[in-house]
């Protein structure tokens, strides 16, 4: 403020010297404007000494000047410098990212806000195929053209990874993992899980063999023990009781092999052939049917119809999932307790259904690991009721192929909500 000040009695004092000479000569007028010529002669000067210093040698120190222009110039050195030493800071920062990201195995891939490529690692050339001189500013799915990925790319929905084959090597499987940050940047990762796959694929096959070659046996052991069974009278007491135990047993592990072998064939089944339009009422009634005839009408189960659109699906995968949520509910909640089916829309368009108790509730640390295989919240009273441990996980798969999830909602003591939410495009009209 004080230099600015100065600039102005500066001013001040050359025209009033202007004025005086004038008036000397004769002509106050001609003196004033010589005195604001000269004032302007100065700062245009001062004016090109800062455009050529900012233009032909910025990184120099800046040229002498005195007063206000000495400060200006000063207050933009100072700036600059500081300014360089920022970016020196940025670029060795993104240096290091970059060699980090060289140092990956994993796929890393930039994109701008349209989805052209930016920036890749080596591994991404590797595992993708992307080549620098020619794949720059391509647009990822020019080069990524399977219809899964552009799908899930185009969804904008990256809470799941997307799993496929890879684009230069049809024996690896790649991991698929879409970020988004900055100005709608998105930054791809790709994982070669070949290894997890196989050994995936090598458990699927051995469960579904085993529970195969499980299932004529236990049929036949099955079937010896009910014969047996029928002359339970003309046995003696203790042998008669053996061989009850037996056939209970026997049947747990068949149903075991059972859902195991359904869990088996959703997993690899791609499904979709049975699909057709479902009319949900009658199949919540026929469900409701079956719960009170399990629980011997000792729980009061009721079917609630909030929504007259139907829903678009394998009818025996439905019932079967809506089967272990209703019978689940009966077998661990005391009797007389209150069990709802319920189907409503919701309010964004999509739809769902409901089964809801007011048991004894599940404790929320649980729930992240219900649909786990043989994930039991009460190991002592699962076994007891007969559960295999696998109804939540076959419900998980029989609604990721219907494109729907499985929300659940409890507190101990409040009971359970099991809530199965189906896409808009999954509706239909009866």
């Amino acid at each position: 403020m004080r230099l600015w000040s100065r600039e102005l009695w500066r001013i001040a004092w050359l025209a009033t010297i202007g004025v005086c000479l004038g008036w000397l000569l004769g002509s106050a007028g001609l003196g004033l404007s010589a005195g604001l010529a000269v004032c302007l002669f100065y700062h245009l000067r001062q004016l090109r000494v800062l455009f050529q210093w900012l233009t032909l040698n910025p990184h120099n120190e800046p040229p002498a000047a005195s007063g206000m222009w000495g400060d200006l110039l000063d207050r933009l050195y100072r700036y600059q410098k500081s300014q360089r030493i920022t970016q020196g800071r940025l670029r060795a920062t993104l240096a290091r990212i970059q060699e980090s990201s060289e140092a990956m195995r994993d796929s890393v891939v930039m994109l701008d806000r349209h989805g052209d490529l930016e920036w890749w690692n080596s591994a991404a050339t590797k595992m993708l195929g992307l080549q620098t001189a020619h794949d720059r500013g391509q647009h990822i799915t020019n080069l990524l053209r399977d219809p899964d990925f552009i799908s899930y790319f185009n969804a904008r929905n990256y809470s799941e990874p997307l799993t496929l084959t890879s684009p230069i090597d049809e024996r690896s499987v790649l991991q698929y993992q879409i970020t988004l940050y900055g100005d709608d940047e998105r930054l791809v990762m790709a994982r070669d899980i070949t290894r997890l796959h196989r050994l995936e694929q090598m458990r699927r096959d051995f469960v579904a063999n085993v529970s195969h070659e499980l299932r004529t046996p236990l049929t036949v052991l099955l079937g010896y023990l009910e014969t047996y069974g029928d002359l339970a009278d003309q046995l003696p007491p203790r042998l008669g009781r053996g061989i009850e135990k037996m056939q209970e047993q026997t049947q747990r592990m068949q149903n075991l092999v059972n859902d195991l072998l359904l869990l088996s064939r959703l997993e690899i089944d791609q499904g979709g052939e049975d699909h057709q339009p479902l009319s949900i009422e009658r199949l919540l009634n026929s469900v409701c049917q079956d719960a009170l005839a399990l629980s011997h009408h000792q729980h009061s189960v009721r079917v609630e119809i909030e929504n007259d659109a139907g829903l678009v699906g394998s009818e025996q995968e439905i019932r079967s999932a809506i089967s272990n949520l209703t019978f689940n509910a009966v077998r661990y909640t005391p009797p007389g307790s209150q069990i709802t089916l319920r189907w409503m829309a919701m309010a964004n368009g999509d739809a769902c259904i409901e089964i809801e108790d007011n048991g004894q509730g599940i404790d929320p640390v649980h729930i992240p690991r219900l649909t786990e295989r043989f994930y039991r919240v009460d190991k002592g009273r699962s076994t007891t009721t007969g559960g295999t441990g696998l109804g939540l996980a076959i419900v998980k798969h029989v609604l990721l192929r219907h494109d729907a999830q499985l929300q659940v909602e409890s507190h101990p003591g409040e009971g359970a909500l099991f809530r199965c939410v189906f896409p808009a495009v999954r509706l239909a009209v009866l």
